[in-house]
């Protein structure tokens, strides 16, 4: 799973970046160099608090979509962390691996409504986890083979089995 900062609108960008001093910005150029400016803060802390939760998890360092500014400057307009987020070889493993996935998910200071998403499966994660557990601690058993055949929705998007990735958006 992907864990993404939302796209912010971009704009028709050129080939070649524009040098032009300070000064020479339009009033609008520059209210929009300012919004480029705080979004691109503003992505970069989301997405390395996505990454700094992930640990382990993380299947790569963040990606960023850019949006070239009127200066000629790429800003980071949208971001997203790749995250394994298959389940464990046991129910405590997958409870482990759920918990972290939650708490990547839900690190930023504003979760965005794909944040809550993910953390939400990674609860339905969990709580399969817990169920396995508590069968097999009641006196039944859960072999391991039936567990690892349960379906775990937990990816916004079809993805190989083997790295399931998340979708969160900053």
């Amino acid at each position: 799973m992907n864990i993404t900062a939302p796209s912010f609108p971009t704009a028709t960008m050129s080939a070649a970046p524009r040098t032009r001093s300070a000064g020479e910005f339009s009033p609008e150029e520059t209210e929009q160099l300012r919004a480029l400016q705080a979004r691109d803060r503003e992505v970069r802390q989301h997405e390395q608090a996505h990454q700094a939760a992930a640990g382990g998890l993380a299947t790569s360092g963040a990606n960023y979509s850019f949006q070239r500014g009127p200066d000629g400057v790429n800003y980071a307009v949208g971001g997203e962390v790749s995250l394994d987020v298959s389940p464990g070889r046991t129910p405590e493993e997958t409870l482990r691996r759920a918990r972290q996935i939650s708490a990547a998910a839900l690190a930023p200071a504003e979760p965005s409504g794909q944040d809550l998403a993910v953390a939400a499966r990674a609860a339905q994660m969990a709580r399969q986890a817990e169920v396995e557990l508590a069968a097999s601690t009641d006196g039944s058993v859960v072999r391991p083979e039936v567990a690892a055949r349960t379906p775990l929705l937990i990816y916004a998007e079809s993805r190989p089995a083997q790295r399931p990735l998340i979708d969160v958006h900053a």
